[in-house]
């Protein structure tokens, strides 16, 4: 019985960390490409043309209905995403809250 019991215990103990593994690795994958080479260099200078100013702190490709996304830094501290279609013609911009300071940012209040 003890033996039952103990391999009970131990196939319960297994499938939870199996699948607490499984959730941590899901939750916490980036699926975002950044963008490199000539992709890069082209999204950045249409980003940075349309922003009038600012540092590119992040590209992704297909992000948000885009082609692709620059997010940029302006000077003022904000950060905004430019999208771009695959001729890196830029298709929006919205404001970015999810850059890598954003437990800075007070522009909860919406």
């Amino acid at each position: 019985m003890r033996r039952k019991l103990a391999l009970l215990t131990a196939l319960v103990l297994a499938l939870g960390a199996l699948s607490a593994g499984i959730a941590i690795a899901a939750g916490s994958g980036d699926d975002d490409q950044p963008l490199t080479g000539s992709a890069l260099e082209a999204a950045t200078a249409a980003a940075l043309e349309h922003t009038g100013e600012g540092v590119v702190t992040e590209t992704e490709i297909g992000d948000d209905g885009a082609a692709y996304g620059v997010e940029v830094r302006l000077s003022d501290g904000s950060q905004v995403e430019v999208n771009l279609d695959e001729n890196f013609n830029v298709i929006g911009q919205a404001a970015d809250d999810d850059g890598p300071n954003d437990e800075d940012s007070s522009s909860d209040h919406d």
